[in-house]
């Protein structure tokens, strides 16, 4: 999606980015533990509303909560349980940056996350970075 290496450009790219582009923006890191479970080799999908999630980074560390809202136009999550203090003493959820957060429990066996995860289950005896043997090039035919 970035073309370029000059950061006035990428901060451009994703400001103005369509929102196909955004909700790939908005990929969440799988836990470990949910990928074992699962038997996936997939490090991240994307977030949707009811996902349980850990956060990886700040003061709250390792704290866990249920996504209430993603903002796919300010590219933020809003999880239950990270709060802000208003002025006025009201609480508002704490916007999240989605890098910041893993998925640990997820409803998995919607149609669309299923046939997604489908495509990333580990095969039995195989290795992800070795090829054991090249298809076979298809003979030749002359025709007259």
């Amino acid at each position: 999606m970035f073309n370029s290496i000059q950061p006035r450009k990428q901060r451009k790219d994703r400001y103005t980015a369509p929102l196909h582009a955004r909700k790939a923006m908005m990929h969440v890191h799988i836990s470990k533990e949910l990928r074992a479970k699962l038997g996936i080799t997939r490090r991240s999908i994307q977030i949707h509303k009811g996902d349980k999630v850990r956060l990886r980074v700040g003061e709250e560390t390792g704290k866990i909560g249920a996504v209430m809202r993603a903002d796919y136009n300010r590219l933020r999550l809003y999880v239950e349980g990270f709060v802000n203090k208003t002025a006025r003493g009201v609480e508002k959820l704490k916007p999240i940056q989605p890098a910041n957060v893993e998925i640990v429990d997820g409803d998995f066996a919607k149609k669309d996350r299923a046939e997604i995860l489908a495509r990333g289950k580990k095969k039995a005896g195989a290795t992800a970075s070795v090829k054991t043997s090249m298809p076979a090039a298809p003979a030749a035919t002359k025709t007259n």
